[in-house]
């Protein structure tokens, strides 16, 4: 073999090496929410939610209560099972109803008057993300789109992982080791 094919040999596999690299440091650079995997995943979600009427025109309603931010001034919580490609887990909805100083009599009077989004967790399969619970996180808007945050970033996935405040920031406090402020276990 010539030189001059050792070379483009080894220049060619320089840039596939080099690739490679590239490649792996794109994809850890990536944040661990919001891809296209996770809306994907987010959408499915919403399907099921309205095949359970948790969410969408048919939902059903439950007694609401005085909620805190960052989830609402109002909330209805409601706890079932639902299965997303085969994986059945532990699904917690949370509507979150506002604008700030708005009465538990006035959401019940038109709850779609004061719905500002659906906040979700749902319990994925062992090994989805292991530290936390494996739960996968979601806010939808009333409409099911996702709501997006100030990076444009849909916030769908391990929504903040490994950030100072955020969904696993926040619920990685709470008490007993289910990531709920709510109850200490779902079974």
């Amino acid at each position: 073999m010539s030189l001059k094919a050792n070379i483009v040999k080894l220049v060619a596999a320089a840039a596939i090496v080099g690739f490679g690299i590239t490649s792996v440091a794109a994809q850890s650079d990536m944040p661990p929410f919001g891809s296209p995997h996770d809306v994907d995943y987010a959408a499915d979600l919403w399907k099921a939610m309205e095949n359970l009427n948790l969410a969408g025109p048919d939902a059903i309603r439950a007694l609401p209560y005085e909620g805190t931010e960052p989830h609402g001034f109002v909330l209805e919580t409601f706890y079932a099972k639902a299965t997303i490609n085969g994986h059945t887990g532990d699904l917690v909805v949370k509507r979150n109803y506002g604008p700030e100083g708005v009465s538990v009599d006035e959401v019940m009077a038109n709850a779609s008057a004061h719905l500002g989004a659906i906040t979700v967790m749902f319990k994925r399969e062992a090994g989805y993300d292991d530290e936390d619970g494996n739960w996968f996180y979601a806010k939808f808007l009333p409409d099911g789109s996702l709501d997006r945050n100030g990076k444009d970033m849909a916030l769908a996935g391990r929504v903040a992982k490994g950030a100072s405040q955020g969904c696993i920031a926040c619920h990685s406090a709470a008490p007993g080791d289910d990531f709920l402020y709510t109850t200490d276990h779902i079974k």
